[in-house]
């Protein structure tokens, strides 16, 4: 499967229980993703978060359509059921959702990459993976984007990989039972280093760069920084 199959993407980021990302991490790897591929949806990566007690996945679905046929057969199927209360008791918040999509296209999407291999990758998932969530002043999406790829392109030619970019999918909410964020517009940038030693190299040129852009006078608040290590299974992964 690749990238443009799943253009309607959810940054979803959930706060857990005090101690618990890294075992709602295992539960969540265990029973959930081959579940959401077989209805037609994708979890193209899942993450611990280095601020603490967060556990953050990226879900993807080929139209808006599909994303509520999905949630509608997860969530009210069997084996939701079945382990719904074990997952939610380890859950504080579950609403810090972002609606997005590729914000240069749906060709310019996630890639939905291979299944981690258990034979070839028996550590399991490698890298660090970084989001950058930037809070949009109204109107303002376009201008902001474009100074943006100065920065984006200096991240790239001090390698790191990028992931994909995306925005605001100003959209209603077709699945209300999962609340998704209305301050937007916001633009996401996503990428990967290969390990800590990278993260640490390409911390510098990212502060500077996010200092830069929240002075253009183009965002609503200052730029969030994200380190995530991927979940053990994780599709979003250095390769």
């Amino acid at each position: 499967m690749d990238a443009p199959g799943f253009p309607v993407l959810e940054l979803r980021r959930y706060a857990v229980r005090p101690g618990e990302a890294p075992a709602f991490s295992r539960c969540f790897e265990s029973f959930f993703p081959e579940a959401f591929q077989q209805l037609g949806a994708m979890i193209l990566g899942d993450f611990v978060e280095r601020t603490p007690d967060t556990f953050t996945w990226l879900r993807g679905f080929p139209d808006m359509a599909a994303r509520r046929t999905v949630c509608e057969a997860f969530y009210d199927g069997p084996l939701w059921k079945e382990h719904a209360a074990a997952t939610n008791a380890r859950l504080l918040d579950h609403t810090n959702v972002l609606l997005l999509r590729p914000l240069r296209g749906p060709e310019h999407g996630i890639p939905a990459l291979p299944a981690v291999d258990p034979i070839r990758e028996p550590a399991g998932a490698q890298g660090v993976a970084l989001a950058q969530i930037f809070t949009v002043a109204e109107g303002r999406l376009d201008p902001f984007a474009a100074a943006a790829e100065d920065a984006f392109a200096r991240y790239r030619e001090a390698g790191a990989r990028e992931v994909g970019v995306l925005a605001t999918l100003d959209l209603p909410n077709n699945f209300p039972r999962h609340p998704v964020r209305t301050d937007g517009p916001h633009l996401v940038w996503l990428g990967l280093v290969a390990d800590d030693a990278a993260l640490k190299g390409f911390t510098p040129l990212a502060d500077s760069a996010l200092a830069g852009l929240h002075a253009t006078g183009l965002l609503r608040r200052a730029p969030e920084a994200v380190v995530l290590d991927p979940g053990l299974r994780s599709r979003l992964r250095w390769l």
